[in-house]
C-alpha cells in the first residue's frame, strides 16, 4: 500500500507572527519556518503504518514556494521514502491545493491519504474535505487513533460529544488531529540520508490545475489587546455588573 502525505510549510508554531506594516499579511522576512504541527504528525502516522508492515511506501507532496522543498527534507529525514513538490508563487487557497492534490492522486494512485486537519497559518480546515469530495473517496477527519484491517479503515474521530468510531474502505483520506501521535526527532544521519532521497518537481501548469486566487485579502490586523479585568468583592456585584455593564455580542 502507498500512503501519500501533503504536508505545507509555515511560519515555526513558536514564533510570535507579527503583521506588516501596510496590513496585507504577515511578516514572512527572516522568520523561522518550519513543517505545520498538524502535517507532521500526519507523516509520523504514515511511517508508524509504515513501520508495521501495513504500507510499502510514504510519498510527501507539499505546493508552494521552491524552499518548500526544505520541508519535504524534514518529512524525508523522519522517514519518508520520497517527495514531490509543487512549485506554485504567490497565495494558494484550499480548493486551488485540493485539485494540485488530486492530480497528484491520479499520478501516484495512493491507497491512503492521510493528512493535517488544518494548517496553523489559516486555520481554514478545508483542503481535506474537498480533496475528499473531488476523489469521491471516505474521509474520516480529525482522528486521533486509527487501524488498516485488509481492505478497511478503522479510525477514531474527535467529536463535540466524544470519540467517533468509523469504518471506511481504502482507498480513503483521513485527517490528523493533535492526540494521533508525537512526532519523532530526525536524528543526524537520517538527516543526511534526507539529502539524497528523490524529490520530483512539478507546476500547476504541468498537472492541469488554475490555480489562480479567487479572494483578496483587504486587511490585516491585530486582535485588540485585552482590556484589564475588575476585581469585584462579591456575587452580587459581579451580577450587578453584568446585567449592566456586559455588552451583548
Amino acid at each position: 500500500m502507498k500512503i501519500l502525505v501533503p504536508v505545507k510549510r509555515v511560519v515555526d508554531a513558536n514564533v510570535s507572527v507579527r503583521v506588516k506594516a501596510d496590513e496585507s499579511g504577515v511578516e514572512l522576512g527572516n522568520v523561522k519556518m518550519a513543517m505545520n504541527p498538524f502535517c507532521e504528525i500526519a507523516v509520523e502516522e504514515a511511517i508508524r503504518l509504515r513501520e508495521k508492515g501495513l504500507a510499502d511506501e510514504v510519498v510527501l507532496v507539499s505546493a508552494g514556494s521552491t524552499k518548500s522543498e526544505e520541508t519535504l527534507r524534514t518529512g524525508l529525514a523522519m522517514g519518508a521514502d520520497r517527495g514531490i513538490l509543487i512549485e506554485a508563487e504567490g497565495p494558494l487557497e484550499p480548493l486551488a491545493v485540493a485539485r494540485l492534490l488530486e492530480a497528484v492522486v491520479g499520478n501516484e494512485s495512493p491507497e491512503l491519504v492521510v493528512m493535517g486537519k488544518q494548517a496553523v497559518d489559516d486555520d481554514n480546515n478545508q483542503t481535506g474535505q474537498m480533496l475528499a469530495g473531488l476523489l469521491d473517496w471516505p474521509i474520516a477527519t480529525f482522528i486521533s487513533s486509527i487501524e488498516i484491517n485488509g481492505d478497511e479503515v478503522v479510525a477514531a474521530c474527535e467529536v463535540d460529544n466524544g470519540i467517533e468510531t468509523l469504518k471506511l474502505k481504502l482507498p480513503s483520506l483521513v485527517t490528523a488531529d493533535l492526540r494521533l501521535n508525537e512526532p519523532r526527532y530526525a536524528s543526524l544521519p537520517n538527516i543526511m540520508k534526507a539529502k539524497k532521497k528523490p524529490v520530483d518537481k512539478t507546476t500547476p501548469a504541468e498537472l492541469g490545475v488554475d490555480v489562480t486566487p479567487h479572494l483578496e485579502v483587504i486587511k490585516v490586523a491585530q486582535p485588540p489587546s485585552r482590556k484589564a479585568g475588575v476585581l469585584v468583592t462579591s456575587a452580587e456585584e459581579l451580577i450587578e455588573k453584568l446585567r449592566n455593564e456586559a455588552q451583548v455580542i
